[in-house]
């Protein structure tokens, strides 16, 4: 394993990616001890809290987060601290605010809104109020690794990805804390239509190697507990399909996690 043969200590790569990697040394027979990572650093989509634990469990590391956006300087815009509660902003190099996504007014500290940055130092191209569409909350409490610069939680969702099902707001990282938290590991897709002027939402989860089964009366109750946990969690109704570990196509890049195809 190049990991291995590199003496890596830092991984630095999707979420998606990490699980993967985590995944891959399972059917090698191999664990945190066979490789000599001590941390990570993931990044370039939405995780959750439940993904951090697993690929931490998983590979034996400390999982931590990293926030950038191409418009702005890429990767290292906020990063975590050893606090692993959010992610301090670089306020040396950027203004960081809160607005109303629907309004774009400016919402005080503490409020759920659009993250919008202004670069102070970029140069040729600089970004006033720029509107990153990503979802989450500011915070200026005592951080305890002493710095002082305020924190970012992950994203917890786009304003521009978040699905709107009967009504109803819908965000990947929901379903996906219901998988993890499950026992189902982040290999799944959400595949979105609209039937008869209705929409329909159907999830397709990998079953992990433990749990794998060709037993039907299993398979169709831990479909229908996957459903009450979604519907709890969603407050509507998903169809949940498991279908064989390794199913779902893998990606190095970003995850493709939701199928839309709903003509509207």
């Amino acid at each position: 394993m190049f990991i291995r043969d590199l003496k890596a200590t830092i991984l630095c790569c999707t979420p998606s990616y990490a699980a993967y990697l985590g995944e891959s040394m399972k059917e090698k027979g191999m664990g945190p001890d066979d490789i000599p990572l001590k941390a990570g650093i993931f990044g370039a989509e939405a995780w959750s809290e439940e993904m951090r634990h697993d690929i931490e469990k998983t590979l034996g590391i400390r999982a931590h987060d990293i926030y950038g956006l191409t418009e702005l300087s890429g990767p290292g815009v906020s990063f975590e601290c050893s606090a692993q509660a959010g992610m301090h902003v670089n306020e040396d190099h950027f203004i960081a605010e809160i607005v109303d996504p629907d309004t774009g007014e400016p919402l005080p500290d503490g409020e759920k809104g659009e993250l919008v940055f202004t670069s102070i130092t970029k140069k040729a191209f600089p970004l006033i109020r720029y509107r990153t569409r990503d979802i989450c909350v500011l915070s200026r409490e005592k951080c305890s690794c002493g710095r002082t610069h305020v924190k970012m939680s992950k994203p917890l969702g786009r304003t521009d990805d978040m699905l709107i099902i009967r009504g109803v707001n819908v965000f990947p990282s929901q379903i996906e804390s219901v998988l993890l938290k499950s026992g189902y590991q982040a290999n799944y897709q959400i595949i979105v239509d609209r039937v008869n002027n209705a929409d329909t939402l159907d999830v397709h989860v990998e079953m992990t190697p433990e749990i794998f089964t060709d037993n039907l009366g299993e398979i169709t109750e831990r479909q229908k507990n996957l459903e009450d946990s979604l519907r709890s969690m969603l407050g509507i109704k998903a169809s949940v399909t498991l279908v064989a570990p390794k199913s779902i196509i893998r990606s190095e890049g970003k995850a493709i996690r939701v199928i839309d195809k709903r003509k509207i």
